[in-house]
Parts: C-alpha cells; structure tokens; sequence
C-alpha cells in the first residue's frame, strides 16, 4: 500500500475507503424500512433513490480526494474506463433484499491498480460489521483478524449462493442446486454476493458460488478471500480476477471438491 498515494486530506487510502462506506451505510440504514423510489433496470434487478442517494455520497467523497483516480460504480460509472487506479463502488449491494425489508445488504468499495486489487471495504451498516483487506497486509472484521473456514468436506458445509438476473444463468445454477442438495450440509441463497464472499472470508459460509457477478459485486470480495487465506478461482479452475462474472469462493480443498463436482455443469458461453 506504500505506493497508494495519500488523499488531499493527508488520509490514507483505506481510511478514505472506510469512511466512504461507512457514512454511506448510514444513509443507506436511515432510510432502510421508508417509502422509496424504486425502478427496474431489467427483470429482477431493481434500483432504488437509496442507492443513488448512497452512490452520489461515495463518489463525491472519492473524487474529491483522489481527483485523478478513476471510478466504475454500478449505478452512473457501470462502463467507465479504468484509470492507473480506478475505484470500483457498489453503493448498496443486495437492492432486493432491502427493498423487500430484509437487513441484509452492504456497501462495497474497492480500489484496484490495473488488476491487482490494492484494498476491498465490505460494510454491512445493520450489523455495524466493517470487512477490510489491504493486499498482503491481511483481512479483518471490525479490526480483528478473520480467515476463511478450513472445512474439507461439502457433506458438512453451508454453501451460499445467489441466482443473478440472467434466465440461462439461473436455470444452470438451478441443475446444479439439484445435484448439490444431498451433497452439502445446507443451502442459503444469500441475497447478497459482497455479504456472501465477505462470509466465506470469516468463516461463516463455507463455500459461495455464482455464474452472473459484475466488478463492484466482487472486487472487495476477492481480496478480503484472499487475505483470508481463502481461494477465489473462475470455472475453469483459474485464479478469478475481479471482471470474473462466475466464481467459486472458499478454501482451496473444498473450492476444488466443487469444482471437480459440478464444473461440468457450466455451459459455454
């Protein structure tokens, strides 16, 4: 992190990070449970003025103190050029979840220099649970040291997943939750990718798979894994990189079990 420039406000890259997600995870809750606007951006996939609310918030504060750094941010900033360092934001992660009413959603905001992903901030503002990792400095919740589960077996394993919005997709992960069920100890959807890669990395999910993720789902989510001690490898069994749309999260003994298990199920594109 010594190469990371400092902020305008002498703060160091992880501090701006953090308070970005964090005064934005208090919008975000302020509002959690209110009348909103909300909209479709296609089927399944909504959009609510909190997000917006939230993103407006983050950016303003990225920009101004790194005013050369780029942003990809999923609601405005969704096909912007990556800069030399480029912040990927999602504003409010798990959109369903909080417009339905369940407190289960997060904040993600992650700073990568070409591909290396330099520090990841996973905020879940119900919990007041703070995920962070900068690269080979180690992964934290709340400041104390997290590492991800070292269970070996799918027979004793919680494995979350989540559909994505993509009909094709869903039904492939639908074949292989049918296969699965029997073969894991138990199923969650989680509702939230960035919450479901942030509790692979402290233990709590034991192995988290998707076949429809964007950058500002998982860019956070990767390093915070590997801090963690964990692997986040593509369906081909490849080191996932933070444009990966698909992925299989969890220690490497398990995360290659499931892959030897259901990587044929993937379809080619």
């Amino acid at each position: 992190m010594n190469d990371v420039p400092s902020a305008k406000s002498g703060r160091n890259a992880i501090e701006v990070a953090i308070a970005a997600a964090k005064e934005a995870g208090q919008i975000i809750l302020a509002n959690f449970g209110s009348e909103r606007q909300v909209s479709h951006k296609s089927k399944g996939n909504l959009v609510t003025d909190v997000d917006i609310l939230s993103e407006k918030f983050i950016l303003e504060l990225l920009q101004n103190e790194y005013p050369s750094f780029g942003i990809l941010s999923e609601e405005s900033n969704s096909s912007a050029p990556l800069a030399d360092y480029s912040w990927i934001v999602d504003p409010l992660d798990g959109t369903n979840n909080y417009t339905f009413g369940i407190p289960f959603f997060c904040v993600n905001v992650a700073l990568v220099k070409g591909e290396d992903i330099m520090l990841g901030v996973t905020y879940d503002p119900v919990r007041d649970e703070l995920f962070h990792a900068r690269k080979g400095q180690g992964a934290y919740l709340n400041g104390s040291p997290i590492q991800v589960s070292k269970e070996g077996s799918l027979q004793a394993s919680l494995v979350g997943l989540d559909l994505g919005y993509s009909h094709e997709r869903g039904v492939e992960m639908l074949q292989i939750v049918d296969r699965l069920w029997g073969q894991a100890h138990c199923l969650r959807l989680m509702g939230s990718s960035s919450l479901g890669l942030a509790y692979v990395a402290c233990g709590r999910v034991n192995l988290y798979f998707h076949r429809y993720l964007f950058p500002w789902d998982i860019a956070s989510g990767l390093l915070l894994i590997r801090e963690a001690g964990g692997e986040v490898i593509d369906w081909q069994g490849e080191p996932a990189k933070f444009r990966a749309t698909e992925l299989i999260a969890s220690n490497n003994r398990l995360a290659q079990e499931f892959l030897a298990h259901f990587g044929q199920e993937r379809k080619t594109k």
